[in-house]
């Protein structure tokens, strides 16, 4: 028993003693193996010295990396002094970078249209292609050999200044390698009696490789008929390759010289053939270049053809008038496809959405339209207008009721209109509806979708017999909004200097002394770059009086007070003397005695300037493009707003203090160059009737007289305080009315006058 108890202990002990014993063995012979190869070293080594205990002092530790050379003795160590020399920098080198990141990545634009026009058809024939074509692509460009002097507006014209035909096809093609050639993939040559369809060659370029060698449009046998190969016509337009252009590059002196030929379009094809061995072909990898050849006096209304429907160009046009009918009749193919495409998605729409978790409520309606707004509390609720065919119950000037006018009353009609056209295309012919009358109308606008409307409609309906009756309908109606564009507009800065005019009469006295304060914590000390000009109106009566009398003495204290203040200010003045203070004459003044290039604000003494406005005075108005009307903040009349209480010392943009006065058109910003060229437009008028200076200001001089955009935006920087303006008789119907307009409205709002009308009703009553 003792003995197998043993032998069991030993089995399970032993194998960890063998173990232990056999590290023990391993690591104690190591030990001895790395004395000796240490010892062995050091006496081949001359510069290492032993330790006491006859153990290398210089002993490398484990993973060390040393050699002989390195390891010196403490005694021989001698440090030594490296001197420093100064490392001379290379001059940097100025890094280039690109305009364009597409530049900087080798991007490219899809494709190049080059126009082949002459001297004698670029006004008739050239500007109907531009018309048809030009804003439909990227660049558009006209190559001539000679031109007129005066080039029709919105062509990019290159002229060659040579008439003959092998020579100018040698310049366009020399022209494009130099000018674009690494800026587009493809381009595409056509004569400018040629109908092109723009979208149709665009679909077609996006579906062509780009590093292809590809000569593609109409194939012609050469003349004579012994050359080999085809070129393409070049009355249906052809399509040029980047690939194959680069390789003709270098042989394109070559062919000027060697290739005789009495058409560019051949001549062209030849050099293409020679040296690229490329023909011409009309299909490529399934993608058909179609065109077709027009009778002459054809009606494109009137084709039937399968062939001129697929057209990619249509040759010959005759004159710009057949090409805007081909124009036409092709988009309205366009259109109609387009329509059609949008039905089939709308019916895809609905079917899918039966199978969806949701069933056919899960398609909102209008099919492809973004679903209605939810608010998520009460006061994110749109509101409802309602409406009538003669009246609407949402005014902006807060009246319960007002008169259907203006653009509102066009937008009823037609949506009545809308309504009863899809009303008939879905009952006729069985059924034929006509309106009675709108009973109830609502709209409201959802800045997701777009104008909701919905109408109570009192139909008479008249069946196939003739029989009729008089029925209520309901129907919805959504306007979506349209896809956003944004507008072009020329570049501006904001360092341009705006010259300030800031016309008084004997009533703006009293605001002069807080309008400086205000323009001088502004401008003045924190030098903008602005000028200001006073502009003292006198009348006649005044104007004599003015050396014994004069109205501005104390204005005229006040300016040289702060040009001595800041030295490096000056404020100049101007005096006019006039019986009807019109902007238009003073303006007229001040224009002769500034440059044409001046930015002018024309403000008022009770407008408080700041540089935030000053900034957007520069940004909105656009020398030759835009002009710009601000609309002022104007503080309520504080007995009003402020009856029996304490008065703020600083009004905040609240609708209890003010309102932005839409009836005000003082403050204005345009150059000096647009009122010249605007004025000037009024010559024959003035000479007509001279009172027309006075009944005009300067916001309805551009409207009538000038082309440009007139700019009329809330302007939350520039503050007025409370003042009754004076109003003129002697100005027009209009002006005189928007002056009293703007003096009621500033009173006070509804609420306020209400209370205070309220408040006085019980006083008398008490």
């Amino acid at each position: 028993m003792r003995l197998s108890a043993f032998i069991s202990v030993l089995r399970s002990v032993g194998p960890v003693v063998i173990g232990i014993s056999l590290g023990f063995t391993l690591s104690l012979l190591s030990v001895s193996w790395t004395e000796e190869a240490c010892y062995s070293d050091a006496k081949q080594g001359e510069d290492m010295t032993s330790s006491q205990d006859g153990l290398l002092k210089g002993a490398r530790k484990p993973n060390s990396i040393s050699t002989v050379n390195e390891v010196e003795s403490d005694e021989d160590f001698d440090p030594r002094i490296v001197p420093y020399k100064q490392v001379q920098q290379s001059a940097s080198k100025k890094v280039f970078r690109a305009k364009y990141i597409s530049t900087e990545l080798g991007m490219r634009e899809r494709l190049f249209v080059g126009v082949l026009t002459s001297k004698n058809t670029m006004n008739t024939l050239g500007v109907a292609v531009n018309r048809t074509i030009s804003h439909h692509l990227d660049t558009v460009i006209f190559f001539t050999g000679m031109r007129n002097r005066k080039v029709p507006h919105g062509m990019f014209v290159v002229s060659h200044g040579d008439e003959r035909l092998i020579w100018n096809m040698f310049q366009n093609i020399k022209y494009i390698l130099d000018h674009y050639i690494n800026e587009y993939d493809w381009f595409y040559f056509v004569q400018d009696d040629a109908y092109t369809g723009a979208d149709r060659i665009k679909v077609l370029v996006d579906h062509l490789s780009m590093d292809r060698e590809l000569y593609m449009g109409s194939p012609e046998e050469f003349i004579g008929g012994k050359m080999e190969g085809k070129y393409c016509y070049g009355g249906y337009g052809y399509l040029l390759s980047r690939t194959l252009l680069l390789r003709l590059q270098p042989f394109l002196e070559n062919c000027r010289n060697d290739i005789l030929s009495a058409r560019p379009d051949e001549w062209l094809g030849r050099c293409i053939i020679d040296y690229t061995d490329t023909n011409c072909v009309s299909e490529y990898e399934g993608l058909q270049y179609h065109r077709y050849e027009l009778g002459k006096n054809s009606d494109p209304s009137k084709e039937q053809s399968e062939q001129f429907k697929r057209a990619v160009a249509v040759h010959p046009v005759s004159d710009p008038e057949q090409m805007y009918r081909l124009h036409r009749y092709f988009t309205e193919i366009e259109l109609q496809k387009t329509y059609d495409e949008i039905a089939k998605l709308q019916e895809e729409i609905k079917n899918v959405s039966v199978v969806a978790f949701e069933g056919n409520r899960s398609a909102q309606w209008p099919v492809g339209i973004n679903p209605p707004f939810e608010p998520k509390s009460r006061f994110e609720v749109l509101k409802w207008e309602y409406f009538t065919e003669e009246e609407i119950y949402s005014c902006t000037d807060g009246s319960p009721k007002c008169e259907l006018r203006g653009i509102d009353r066009l937008d009823v009609a037609d949506v009545i209109a809308t309504a009863m056209g899809e009303l008939n295309k879905k009952y006729m012919p069985v059924l034929h509806l006509k309106k009675q009358q709108l009973i109830n109308g609502y709209r409201r606008f959802d800045p997701i979708r777009g104008m909701e409307y919905t109408l109570d409609l009192q139909l008479e309906v008249v069946n196939q017999k003739g029989h009729s009756r008089s029925i209520t309908k309901r129907v919805h109606l959504v306007r979506p909004l349209s896809r956003i564009e944004i507008i072009p507009m020329p570049y501006v800065t904001e360092a341009t200097r705006v010259h300030i005019i800031i016309p008084l009469t004997l009533q703006d006295r009293t605001y002069v002394n807080h309008f400086l304060e205000v323009f001088a914590s502004n401008a003045f000390e924190t030098s903008e770059n602005a000028i200001l000009t006073f502009l003292f109106i006198y009348d006649p009566v005044e104007a004599q009086q003015v050396n014994q009398n004069d109205i501005f003495a104390s204005v005229k204290t006040q300016i040289n007070a702060y040009e001595h203040k800041y030295p490096a200010v000056k404020i100049p003045w101007i005096s006019v003397k006039t019986e009807t203070p019109s902007q238009i004459k003073y303006m007229d003044i001040i224009s002769k005695k500034h440059p044409v290039d001046t930015l002018f604000f024309l403000a008022n003494a009770n407008t408080n300037v700041n540089s935030e406005f000053l900034n957007r005075c520069r940004m909105n108005s656009i020398n030759n493009w835009q002009v710009f009307f601000p609309i002022h903040f104007q503080d309520f009349n504080p007995d009003v707003a402020y009856h029996n209480q304490q008065r703020p010392v600083t009004f905040d943009l609240v609708k209890d203090a003010g309102h932005f006065d839409q009836r005000s058109f003082e403050e204005a910003c345009f150059y000096n160059s647009d009122y010249m060229a605007t004025r000037t437009r009024m010559v024959a008028d003035v000479q007509e009737n001279e009172e027309i200076l006075d009944t005009l200001d300067v916001y309805d001089m551009f409207v009538k007289y000038s082309s440009l955009h007139v700019f009329r935006a809330v302007e939350p920087a520039l503050h007025q305080q409370y003042r009754y303006q004076a109003c003129n008789p002697r100005l027009s119907e209009d002006i005189y009315h928007r002056c009293m307009q703007s003096n009621m409205e500033g009173l006070g709002s509804r609420s306020q006058l209400a209370m205070l009308l309220f408040q006085q009703e019980q006083g008398n009553s008490t």
